[in-house]
């Protein structure tokens, strides 16, 4: 995919549906948005579309695949496939339920008593386990012929885990990634990867070397087209090093709370250590749809400095997502901040058009969530409407509300800063920090005869960015005006 910069949003946030959303891009986003990473527009019975029913329909309420056709033709597509699981009301788990140990999907999903010697895990194993629930993971399915038995459920109690040992579960995945690829997927997130390998008496998280076989064997899917996988994890930093290190892309979810520090302490020290050791080949985020991770950024920031991160966002009215794994030692410990990127910085444009501009400097393909490019603040109605704390960075904007809030001050100088982000040709060079006091962030990117600085005052929360144009001339970018390079 190309080093430009790639939209996140829901099939119906940004505009009702899948042709609002090519409208709404196509108007007033053309040169700023070169991807698009549409979430989950399958249908799905929960956890909004990340437990899809069928991976071969689009759910009607959004369009249709000619429609999700019609977006691949203008723009680079990122597509989700949940390998860790599928929705109770797929066909295949319905088909288990009805014939049970006859089916054919019998052994695609994980059973508690096929897994665990005796049926069910000891307290000890259920502790081992990285789990995002406070009990063990699993579903109490009742099945046509009056019996019963526990499915393991890793997330929401929609989604089924698969059994990743079975034959029958890799000739979905394998026939399910083909079909996608043949729809106009020009790259697939693989979803919750981490927690697909399960090996007795471990975390079943991560579990290595079967992860690596695992990832091997979807990315051998992935090449009959060509097409990349960017595989999706929240954890400490360096297993997205080690990732990296196999010669995957990966996500820079250090990025979000690693800024939010730097604005909040006014000091570049820890960004310009991170910045010199991220991977090259990543994708990086501010916001998504899942929150703030604050494990990514353990022991690259002290608890300290990660729990004065985590109060400022709170009195910037974030919820919190807890961890539940063994990490945790039994203490009630923030795993994600749920909040909208703007709203974490106080709803300052300076602020926030300051971490777009470190974003856009750092190595990667910068990723923008749809609330991110209309700085959108939380949303508290919709929240408390719905019961479900992550909403509150999950506004779904109507054309109108789109239409006035590309007129805000602060998202006119964001799309300008974008422009010069895709336009300019120097990112794919080489970046260097050059030495600066501490309130100071500088980033430098050079790439044949032309150059680019960003030079930050985290104090006054402003920054400048310098340019070379074709002559060798110093230029500054100015975010009243649109940017253009004739390339």
């Amino acid at each position: 995919m190309k080093n430009k910069i790639m939209l996140i949003t829901y099939a119906d946030s940004f505009g009702k549906d899948l042709k609002e959303l090519k409208w709404v891009v196509d108007r007033y986003f053309k040169r700023e948005i070169n991807g698009i990473h549409v979430l989950p527009f399958f249908p799905s019975s929960g956890d909004r579309g990340f437990a899809p029913v069928n991976y071969r329909e689009v759910d009607p309420a959004f369009g249709d695949w000619e429609d999700v056709k019609a977006l691949a033709g203008e723009y680079e597509l990122m597509f989700d496939f949940m390998i860790n699981h599928l929705s109770r009301r797929s066909p295949e788990f319905l088909d288990f339920i009805e014939k049970h140990e006859s089916s054919e999907y019998a052994d695609m999903f994980l059973r508690f008593k096929k897994f665990w010697p005796g049926g069910e895990p000891t307290q000890e194993q259920v502790d081992l386990l990285n789990k995002r629930k406070p009990c063990a993971p699993c579903e109490e399915i009742r099945f046509a012929d009056g019996s019963t038995e526990k499915i393991w459920c890793t997330f929401d109690d929609e989604q089924m885990d698969l059994n990743l040992e079975s034959e029958a579960a890799w000739k979905f995945v394998e026939s399910t990634l083909r079909f996608l690829m043949e729809q106009g997927a020009g790259m697939i997130r693989l979803d919750a990867f981490a927690f697909a390998t399960k090996k007795l008496n471990t975390s079943c998280f991560f579990i290595e070397p079967e992860m690596w076989d695992m990832m091997k064997r979807v990315q051998g899917i992935l090449d009959e087209k060509g097409i990349p996988m960017l595989p999706e994890i929240h954890d400490h930093y360096t297993v997205q090093l080690k990732i990296a290190e196999h010669g995957y892309t990966v996500y820079d979810f250090v990025l979000p709370v690693m800024v939010l520090h730097t604005l909040y302490s006014q000091s570049s020290r820890r960004i310009r250590h991170w910045l010199s050791i991220c991977p090259r080949d990543q994708h990086t985020t501010l916001d998504t749809h899942d929150g703030l991770g604050t494990v990514d950024v353990e022991d690259l920031l002290s608890e300290e400095e990660l729990q004065a991160v985590i109060a400022q966002t709170e009195k910037y009215g974030a919820n919190f997502k807890w961890d539940y794994s063994q990490k945790a030692l039994g203490e009630k410990r923030v795993y994600q901040i749920n909040c909208s990127y703007y709203s974490a910085v106080g709803e300052d444009d300076d602020s926030y058009l300051l971490s777009r501009a470190i974003q856009f400097f750092t190595p990667g393909v910068p990723q923008v969530y749809y609330m991110g490019l209309l700085a959108g603040e939380n949303d508290y109605e919709l929240m408390e409407r719905t019961n479900y704390d992550r909403n509150i960075s999950r506004h779904n904007y109507t054309v109108e509300e789109i239409e006035a809030a590309v007129e805000k001050p602060v998202v006119k100088r964001l799309r300008r800063l974008m422009q010069f982000r895709n336009a300019y040709p120097v990112f794919d060079g080489e970046m260097s920090l050059p030495g600066m006091e501490d309130s100071r962030l500088v980033v430098r990117w050079t790439d044949g005869g032309l150059e680019a600085v960003l030079d930050a005052d985290l104090k006054a929360r402003t920054f400048v960015i310098t340019y070379l144009d074709k002559n060798g001339m110093e230029m500054i970018l100015n975010l009243e005006e649109d940017f253009y390079w004739d390339e």
